[in-house]
């Protein structure tokens, strides 16, 4: 069984690896909305896998890091503010605290794009 959250962070970024002149070489900003997905078992006692209020809390903390940031600068560890590398700096905030963590997916919604990691 899988349950999931959501939350929505904005933040600006560029990407150095655009052409000179190309629009995502010059700072801009999106918005982005991050799915949680943990697998498991519910819990005979309680019946879930894992109590949403658990996640809410660790995907709060996240948000606080990423919202209303300049990525390229504002942010450890996060070479390039790309969508594939965004997942992969999620995951590892979460996979601490969540040993079922399936999966994290971002995406710019305007965009009509996203990413999907899986460890």
């Amino acid at each position: 069984m899988q349950i999931y959250k959501e939350f929505f962070f904005e933040a600006a970024h560029f990407l150095p690896s655009a052409p000179k002149g190309h629009p995502n070489a010059r700072i801009h900003g999106h918005s982005f909305r991050v799915r949680v997905t943990i697998e498991g078992e519910p819990d005979p006692q309680t019946g879930l896998v894992v109590h949403f209020e658990t996640v809410l809390e660790a995907c709060d903390k996240v948000r606080g890091e990423l919202d209303h940031h300049f990525l390229n600068d504002d942010i450890d560890d996060l070479p390039f503010p790309t969508l594939e590398h965004l997942c992969i700096w999620i995951w590892k905030r979460l996979k601490p605290q969540f040993s079922g963590l399936a999966e994290v997916s971002v995406s710019r919604d305007s965009c009509m794009e996203g990413c999907i990691y899986r460890g």
